[in-house]
């Protein structure tokens, strides 16, 4: 601690510390603030919106692939094939499945007219990843906008496809690409905490970057765009020998500040398992930051501003604690609590509409650990490569 005062003032390492501590501070909240609560300003302002009339809505191609999905297939699928909207319908992409998926998808196509199965046959897996089985998909939808799901996604209303493609319509012609909402369910467990946690905090990112106009990702759960788009870009070309990126990359690519918009309603939320070991959830954030480095070097240098500023607070904080005078410990301290109840509130409240858990002081835990964890795969990513099917 300092002993170089006189009386209240500050030495002038309080000073340089203090004020360091100031400008994080300051991007931290205009982080939260412009980005953030893009979700929230979403729902208040579409919250007293009249609902699309049926003839305004465009005829969609619901898209799944599915490889050994059996059981996801099963619980999901019907979710799917019963949705309120006048004309759409769901393909599905068999990608050289081992179980009993095509059993279980030639039972539903018994059942459901809206119904098309098509596949990816099991010699050509060689070639690609989960990418071919879109594109394989995109080919044979009959009509011109795509809505793209997983099979263990169980959408959270009948009005999901309703609320996504509305988003087209009120985003007007120059609208190509629709963000959405892809939760996981909840589960007792710590491991599910920081999973939701974490599936939140980037999707309040991406959403709200969109939403400012700033574009960078989606999630395969829940995206829609033209087909038009898709071909009009060359597909995945240029990303085929990646191991993600049918989602993200894709996004990264083709999104620009006039072309996409967010969906940020309850109704339009998907629902997943969660993983249910550390070491599948690992992989998985492994597989998605994998591609990362391929964003566009604004949408890097946007995304790195936020946890470089959260990395410096905690270590301005350590440095006031070893180095400060106690007023200024005090002052450091007195910030921190003022930004920690800014994230909450923020967090919260956009989970408590969305339907999710809120989150208390464990947020700090996960504040901490979960960019030491990003940062531990980002360095030892060259020694996990994998083949890169799905």
């Amino acid at each position: 601690m300092s002993n170089n005062r006189v009386g209240v003032f500050f030495s002038h390492l309080d000073y340089c510390l203090l004020g360091a501590l100031a400008l994080v501070m300051l991007y931290q909240c205009y982080f939260y603030l412009r980005y953030m609560t893009g979700v929230a300003r979403w729902q208040r302002k579409h919250s007293a919106q009249p609902p699309v009339a049926d003839v305004d809505l465009p005829k969609v191609s619901v898209i799944v692939c599915a490889r050994n999905e059996q059981t996801n297939l099963s619980d999901y699928l019907h979710t799917l094939l019963a949705q309120d909207y006048p004309c759409y319908e769901v393909i599905v992409v068999n990608d050289g499945s081992e179980d009993n998926t095509q059993q279980v998808l030639e039972q539903y196509a018994q059942q459901y007219n809206n119904l098309y199965v098509t596949f990816v046959p099991r010699e050509a897996r060689v070639l690609s990843s989960k990418k071919l089985a879109l594109t394989i998909g995109i080919k044979a939808a009959h009509y011109d906008y795509l809505l793209l799901t997983d099979a263990d996604c169980r959408p959270e209303s009948r009005q999901w496809i309703r609320e996504m493609m509305s988003a087209f319509v009120r985003g007007g012609e120059q609208t190509e690409v629709v963000l959405g909402y892809g939760a996981y369910f909840e589960k007792n467990t710590w491991l599910s905490s920081i999973i939701n946690y974490d599936t939140l905090f980037i999707a309040l990112q991406y959403m709200g970057m969109a939403a400012a106009r700033h574009p960078y990702m989606g999630v395969g759960r829940n995206l829609a765009y033209k087909k038009d788009t898709f071909f009009q870009h060359d597909g995945f070309r240029g990303m085929l020998n990646e191991r993600s990126g049918d989602d993200d990359l894709f996004v990264n690519k083709v999104t620009n500040r006039g072309n996409t918009v967010i969906v940020g309603s309850r109704e339009s939320i998907t629902w997943s398992p969660p993983k249910m070991t550390w070491q599948e959830w690992i992989h998985q954030k492994r597989r998605h930051l994998s591609v990362s480095h391929h964003y566009k070097t604004s949408s890097k240098l946007r995304l790195g501003m936020e946890p470089m500023t959260r990395g410096l607070l905690y270590a301005l904080l350590i440095a006031v604690s070893i180095w400060g005078s106690g007023m200024a410990i005090g002052i450091a301290y007195g910030l921190w609590w003022l930004r920690l109840i800014m994230q909450m509130s923020v967090i919260n409240a956009t989970a408590y509409r969305l339907g999710g858990r809120l989150f208390g002081i464990e947020i700090v835990a996960y504040d901490i650990v979960l960019p030491l964890i990003s940062l531990w795969i980002l360095a030892t990513q060259r020694l996990h490569k994998r083949p890169i099917y799905w």
